[in-house]
């Protein structure tokens, strides 16, 4: 990890009011150390970590990717029921799921239109509204 990659993870976790330790530090470090948005899953983030050296279990990633979606440093992307993608890009865009590869990439915004929600019920309030277009070959 160099120190650029590291000094961008230690602001990030700042940012969310995390406490840097060890595997939260080098878990950020892998997911914007290189000022990049990603699209990990925690099995694909496990892997980053245990190419680059690092001892984190499958555990502690989920864990630690559940609290930085807490902190509000990255959004969970759901596909489907068993399936999470975690987006460090936190504005309000779509997503395209490409089915044949099973990856998760940003979808152009500027085209999509959303009309008409339905009322939220009493007392509560929409929080966000995720679009994922599903690709598949023709």
């Amino acid at each position: 990890m160099t120190l650029t990659e590291q000094a961008r993870g230690t602001d990030w976790l700042a940012r969310g009011g995390l406490r840097p330790t060890r595997q939260r530090l080098a878990l950020a470090a892998l997911l914007v150390g290189d000022g990049e948005d990603r699209h990990v899953t925690a099995e694909s983030l496990y892997a980053l970590a245990e190419q680059s050296g690092e001892k984190v279990s499958l555990a502690t990633v989920y864990n630690t990717l559940r609290a930085f979606c807490a902190a509000g440093l990255m959004n969970e992307v759901v596909v489907d029921g068993s399936k999470s993608y975690f987006d460090t890009r936190m504005d309000d865009h779509p997503h395209f799921y490409w089915e044949d590869s099973a990856t998760l990439t940003d979808a152009p915004a500027e085209d999509l239109r959303i009309e008409g929600l339905p009322a939220a019920p009493e007392g509560m309030q929409v929080a966000r509204v995720d679009v994922v277009i599903r690709l598949k070959r023709a």
